[in-house]
């Protein structure tokens, strides 16, 4: 299947070109990582149930459902997406491929689309309204840190609004130049609950970003997502560590911000990586939330130090881990590798590490 995906897409859009106007990446298809993306997704769901019979990768599930559900995808799409998968799939493969193996890989594909529309389905029920896309409008429109900026939204009508959980995200469906519309999905990086705050780096050479920082002012009316994403903040007593890298520290602002506002008693360790001090786009509140917890403490590293940072990129063998910590990632995929390896090692199970992967997971098919 690894060459199929690239035929499978030029195949779908050809035949229902209205997909890629608000739900699919036209910058992902470009690069490929979609490709590598839907790939890595059915041979690491297929690769589970042959190690493990009978049961189902469910965190991997869960993390591709609540992707899925962000953008709005319905048991419909997965019969469209079949019969072009499988079509390419058959014209890629036309010389090795046998009945039998069509009929296995049409197996796994229903195994995994059938678990998927079944959490997609729950996930949609648990919202406080039945809409895909609702308006907020635009009420502040803040700098943040070096090229970044911080959106912060209010309802632009009645529609009943979903309570957010520390750490989840929403996506923001923009009209880009030409007239097509993208979705990107951004955490939230401030209160969680009824408020929507969301904050992003420009990306000169992206295609949603650079729409948000030039061309949507105070008072614009953006179509946004219900809240979504399984990495929150869980419930306990017991030592949490937030490592963030860059632009990645939104979601752990947020669920940092859900501790102070809660007064927490927890042991909270904050780790964040950035390149120079002014580039790190929550600085402020991050720093805040940290004084206002008696029992945190935050470590920094700087590519260019300064004011008692770490020199260089981040380590954990520089760190004194809580013993029992859950671990919470976000950044750039090379530093989640580094982070979970070192973590893994340093004695926290893989079972206490939650990261969130921004853009087409492309971690499941390395």
């Amino acid at each position: 299947m690894a060459t199929s995906p690239p035929k499978f897409y030029a195949r779908l859009f050809g035949a229902h070109p209205e997909l890629l106007d608000g739900l699919f990446s036209r910058s992902n298809q470009k690069s490929g990582t979609q490709q590598q993306a839907l790939a890595g997704s059915i041979a690491v769901f297929a690769t589970h149930l042959v190690n493990n019979p009978g049961t189902l990768p469910e965190t991997v599930l869960s993390r591709i459902a609540h992707k899925h559900a962000s953008l709005g995808i319905t048991e419909p799409h997965y019969q469209v997406v079949y019969e072009h998968l499988f079509a390419a799939i058959a014209e890629d493969l036309a010389e090795v491929i046998t009945p039998e193996i069509a009929e296995a890989w049409t197996e796994v594909y229903w195994l995994m689309a059938d678990a998927l529309i079944k959490i997609e389905k729950g996930l949609y029920a648990r919202q406080a309204n039945d809409r895909m896309w609702t308006p907020w409008r635009v009420a502040a429109k803040t700098p943040a840190g070096t090229g970044a900026m911080t959106f912060t939204l209010e309802p632009a009508d009645n529609t009943p609004i979903t309570e957010a959980l520390p750490g989840q995200y929403i996506s923001v469906k923009v009209q880009l130049p030409d007239g097509l519309r993208q979705v990107r999905q951004y955490s939230l990086s401030d209160d969680a609950g009824t408020s929507r705050t969301f904050t992003t780096k420009l990306d000169d050479g992206g295609e949603v970003s650079p729409v948000l920082h030039h061309g949507v002012e105070v008072g614009d009316v953006l179509e946004i997502s219900n809240p979504y994403g399984e990495i929150t903040l869980k419930e306990g007593d017991g030592p949490v560590v937030l490592a963030s890298a860059g632009i990645g520290c939104t979601p752990t602002a947020s669920i940092l911000r859900s501790l102070a506002e809660a007064g927490s008693d927890r042991r909270v360790l904050v780790l964040h990586a950035e390149s120079t001090l002014d580039s790190w786009a929550l600085r402020g509140q991050m720093t805040d939330d940290v004084e206002r917890l008696a029992g945190a403490d935050l470590q920094l590293w700087l590519e260019e130090p300064q004011g008692g940072s770490n020199a260089g990129f981040m380590s954990l063998l520089e760190v004194d881990l809580p013993a029992n910590a859950s671990l919470y990632l976000c950044g750039p995929l090379p530093f989640m590798k580094h982070i979970r390896n070192e973590a893994i090692n340093a004695g926290i199970p893989a079972t206490r590490i939650h990261y969130e992967v921004f853009g087409p997971d492309i971690w499941l098919a390395s």
